[in-house]
């Protein structure tokens, strides 16, 4: 899998994800088998590049090339901008978002609401691409409704423009994340272009990553819900399409490890007020599903120091030690089981 000069080590992509993609999850993703982590979404407005937010998502210190960053946006010439400022501090590709759902982007007209303005997306992909000298790639739907899916005419513009990967997530703005991936229009839209398409929507597991990749003829799969608190996905799903053959299951000792290297690099990244509380969804997401958890993460909220939030982690995975060594679910519970997956 290339990405203009960047040759990345396999074709397994970490999706971004506001609020998740931060700079401490993309190490531990690539570390645990990822070959390129997309980073949150970045303003394109040059008023909030002083902000505490902005400069954070600016900081890829220790981050494993290639560094790619996400900006979002309506205006060419602050997108454009913003592309410099980025390749400024570092970034190495750079993202345009033309796929996100949320309200508050769509509102204001970026995102996947300019799907609905194919000459403004022409001049925002144009803009970016001449300012810059890096690789420039676009995240996309498949349109903006199902009765408006122009998923190949915005992929063939991009790549006439010098767009030099495309990731699709397979549903319309308007479907948000409900109902099926629509694979189907991936697969058209990977006709249609020679650059790399990344395929992305409701990858959950090895097996279904291979059948994306066979039934799309896409070059890459795009993880993103299913990353959290499982970010050994990416080398399972590796091992997987290479032998054919699933990894065990990670031992609790290496959960609890993971889990622990994660929590420490958000505590250093956002300093320990903010670190702990942004730590409080990774360690539900690591947990759900297990056996006796429920409680446990219930608690976890109520606890105000960096102290005590580890020192409950530690007891809790004593207490699943004390059982087996092997990941352990709820028994009683499917729900469970089928969140934990899809999470």
């Amino acid at each position: 899998m290339q990405i203009g000069n960047h040759i990345l080590k396999n074709n397994l992509v970490v999706a971004p994800m506001a609020g998740v993609t931060d700079r401490p999850f993309r190490i531990l993703c690539k570390k645990l088998g990822a070959g390129l982590a997309v980073s949150e979404m970045v303003t394109s407005n040059s008023l909030l590049y002083g902000s505490e937010k902005t400069l954070r998502r600016a900081n890829h210190e220790g981050e494993v090339s290639p560094i790619s960053v996400q900006i979002a946006g309506s205006d060419p010439k602050m997108m454009a901008e913003a592309a410099k400022h980025n390749v400024d501090n570092g970034a190495q590709i750079i993202d345009i978002n033309m796929g996100c759902p949320a309200k508050k982007i769509c509102n204001v007209m970026a995102g996947s609401a300019l799907l609905k303005d194919e000459p403004l997306v022409a001049q925002i992909l144009r803009a970016v691409v001449n300012a810059v000298d890096v690789p420039v790639t676009l995240k996309i739907r498949t349109g903006w409704d199902k009765q408006n899916r122009n998923a190949i005419a915005v992929a063939r513009m991009a790549e006439d423009i010098g767009i030099q990967a495309l990731a699709m997530h397979g549903r319309t703005r308007a479907c948000l994340y409900m109902g099926d991936a629509e694979y189907d229009t991936i697969a058209s839209v990977k006709q249609h272009i020679k650059i790399p398409l990344i395929a992305n929507g409701d990858i959950t597991t090895p097996e279904k990553a291979k059948f994306v990749l066979d039934y799309t003829g896409a070059d890459a799969v795009m993880i993103g819900r299913a990353a959290q608190g499982r970010p050994w996905i990416f080398r399972e799903i590796e091992h997987y399409i290479k032998t054919g053959e699933h990894l065990p299951p990670p031992e609790v000792t290496e959960i609890h490890t993971v889990m622990l290297e994660h929590l420490h690099d958000l505590y250093d990244f956002y300093g320990e007020l903010t670190g702990m509380r942004m730590a409080r969804k990774h360690i539900s997401w690591y947990t759900k599903g297990l056996k006796d958890s429920a409680s446990f993460r219930h608690n976890m909220n109520t606890l105000q120091t960096i102290d005590f939030q580890l020192a409950a982690i530690n007891e809790f995975f004593a207490h699943l030690q004390t059982r087996d060594n092997r990941l352990q679910y709820e028994e009683t519970s499917e729900i469970l089981k089928v969140e934990f997956l899809a999470a």
